[in-house]
């Protein structure tokens, strides 16, 4: 469901993770390895997700660390149309016998 409205699909996959889990950090390496999907597609969202408000990312040396902006005007409601999505996905149908 969620993918009628977020329509890139490394995208719909990074709201996911951080919105499941707002304490997450990580790095464009370490993200790419998670979701299996390419570090320079994963980077150009983390860049959009960032300018939006939804992420911050700090320096720790030479590398740039992603982690969730709690304070985001929607990050609430973000993170439990997640949540409510992904229950959708998992419930298995149930038949009467």
């Amino acid at each position: 469901m969620l993918d009628v409205f977020i329509t890139s699909r490394v995208r719909r996959k990074i709201v996911i993770i951080y919105a499941k889990y707002p304490d997450f950090k990580t790095h464009v390496r370490g993200l790419a390895k998670l979701i299996k999907e390419d570090a320079g597609n994963i980077q150009r969202e983390l860049k959009r997700l960032e300018k939006a408000g939804f992420l911050i990312s700090e320096k720790q040396g030479n590398t740039k660390i992603y982690y969730t902006n709690k304070h985001f005007i929607i990050f609430k409601e973000l993170q439990s149309i997640v949540l409510k999505s992904q229950r959708v996905n998992t419930r298995r149908p149930q038949f009467k016998e």
